[in-house]
């Protein structure tokens, strides 16, 4: 078996037992302990149930200062019941996604690399015992060959490449998938399809591995601890996986910041433990990155359990209400204010779009087949889902196209932009911007010009009709914050870039 970088080989057998690195391990602990506290989370859930209205609204005033949230006031907001305090939670959470993030959304598509795994997970369609996935690696042709699909075809500009735990897509392996993608420039109508940022989400990796992912240019770097409650994760991830080490999972992150990754994200899979218990998860992982780097989690994903191939979830006694997940999400957006807050296609699209005034982040045109961008468009029976080639079903797989018409249609305009990771906008510097609100200036500007591009190259005449008008509405609203956010030469230097891209240039950005 190939080893990942095609100098050799080794079994999966030996590749396992030297992943795991205790002393990668150990000097993030706190007296051998980690800082999910099982018994201080459910006693704080308990001690501040049943919050009276006057302190939700207390603590609803203070999240306005996009601070990350005390964890008792997040106990406090995870047992409100009573409905109309909800809603009061949840326009709460419009208005501070308002706040720092204004009314953009990001999108971008996940990129299946693999579905082999050496992992035993209970509850996904992808774990190795399971006999109904037809089991493949992409080959780099092959990942670059769905990419061209996602830029040149779709109009992407930002992926989420996802990765098996197993020797054949091991760091060499991401790195050089990357890499490829990077590569690709293609002309399209008026423009240039290409991927500007590449996040990643794999499994965890050493330092040594991760200082590979950020030579090759990695964007974000995504792990999610699935279930914090370390009872449940014992039930569900087999011990002598390589993922039924919490620890090693739990401080993923950690070593990507010694590595020089300054955008990770974090993660719960809702259904498999209390949500309740999910959410403080979150926030305690938020509050140790702050601790120990000095800034949180640059996004936070809420996916729930879904259907998979042969997958038995009879066991599940968790699973998270329609109206508990419209809620845990708002609790969220106030608990860990200045994150990107994603939700995916695992949701219909009644629930995305319910979320969209409180959400920053959510994917478009997704297949999550290996190799099924690519048969899309060869396929006459592309729109099927194919459950023996899928780690999950998907609730949405309407195209970009048609989901950015309805984002528009509701005054949301879609950002394209990557320019804070080319500018230097990370880490520390964005955390300071987003809590102050000024990065939200920077990225009202770009997101006109990316949106321009992307109507100008991609847009059906639909799509591109209703994006113009959005487009004034966004150009009104910039030149009526001169002088207070925007210099008149700054936005003069804007009006200037928007002909330049109307014009034919790309990729500008400030």
């Amino acid at each position: 078996m190939k080893d990942g970088t095609g100098t050799g080989t080794v079994s999966v057998k030996d590749w396992v037992k030297a992943q795991i690195k205790q002393d990668e391990i150990t000097p993030y602990l706190e007296n051998g302990r980690d800082f999910i506290d099982d018994e201080k989370i459910e006693t704080s859930i308990r001690e501040n149930a049943g919050a009276e209205a006057e302190r939700i609204r207390a603590i609803i005033r203070k999240a306005y200062d996009i601070k990350l949230m005390d964890d008792a006031d997040v106990a406090a907001l995870v047992g409100v019941t009573d409905p109309g305090l909800r809603n009061e939670v949840f326009e709460a959470a419009k208005e501070i996604k308002k706040k720092v993030y204004d009314s953009r959304i990001v999108t971008f598509a996940p990129l299946y690399c693999g579905s082999k795994c050496v992992n035993s997970c209970r509850y996904c369609g992808f774990r190795s015992g399971n006999e109904a996935i037809t089991r493949r690696v992409l080959t780099m042709d092959e990942i670059e060959s769905e990419a061209r699909v996602l830029a040149s075809r779709i109009g992407h500009k930002r992926l989420v490449v996802v990765y098996g735990e197993h020797p054949e897509t091991d760091a060499d392996y991401i790195a050089e998938s990357m890499r490829r993608i990077y590569s690709i420039k293609d002309r399209v109508r008026n423009g240039v399809g290409e991927i500007r940022r590449v996040n990643v989400n794999a499994a965890p990796m050493s330092i040594a591995d991760l200082k590979k992912l950020h030579e090759a240019g990695i964007g974000t770097y995504q792990v999610f601890q699935e279930t914090y409650h370390h009872d449940t994760y014992r039930k569900v991830h087999p011990e002598k996986t390589l993922k039924g080490n919490f620890q090693w999972r739990l401080y993923a992150l950690h070593r990507a910041m010694d590595a020089g990754i300054d955008d990770v994200a974090v993660g719960a899979l809702f259904g498999l433990s209390d949500w309740k218990f999910e959410v403080m998860g979150l926030v305690a992982h938020a509050r140790d990155l702050e601790k120990r780097f000095g800034l949180g989690p640059h996004t936070v994903s809420v996916p729930r359990l879904e259907p998979a191939a042969d997958t038995d979830f009879s066991w599940v006694e968790n699973r998270v209400s329609d109206d508990d997940f419209h809620y845990l999400v708002a609790v969220l957006r106030l608990a860990i204010p200045y994150a990107g807050l994603i939700v995916t296609n695992r949701e219909s699209p009644e629930m995305i779009r319910s979320l969209m005034d409180i959400i920053t982040q959510r994917d478009a045109d997704t297949r999550v087949g290996i190799g099924s961008y690519t048969d899309a468009f060869s396929d006459e029976n592309s729109d099927m889902q194919e459950e023996e080639r899928q780690q999950f079903i998907l609730g949405d797989t309407r195209s970009l196209d048609a989901i950015i018409r309805e984002l528009a249609e509701h005054g949301h305009i879609v950002s394209f932009c990557t320019a804070g990771y080319r500018c230097g906008r990370t880490g520390k510097k964005i955390m300071t911007l987003l809590e102050s609100g000024r990065e939200g200036c920077f990225c009202k500007l770009n997101a006109v010009l990316t949106f321009q591009e992307w109507l100008e190259d991609f847009a059906s005449p639909e799509t591109k009709k209703i994006g113009d008008e959005m487009i004034r509405t966004e150009i009104d609203e910039i030149k009526a914050r001169v002088p207070a956010d925007f210099s008149q030469a700054v936005f003069d230097h804007f009006t200037a870039a928007y002909e330049k891209i109307k014009a034919g240039e790309r990729d500008l950005y400030f």
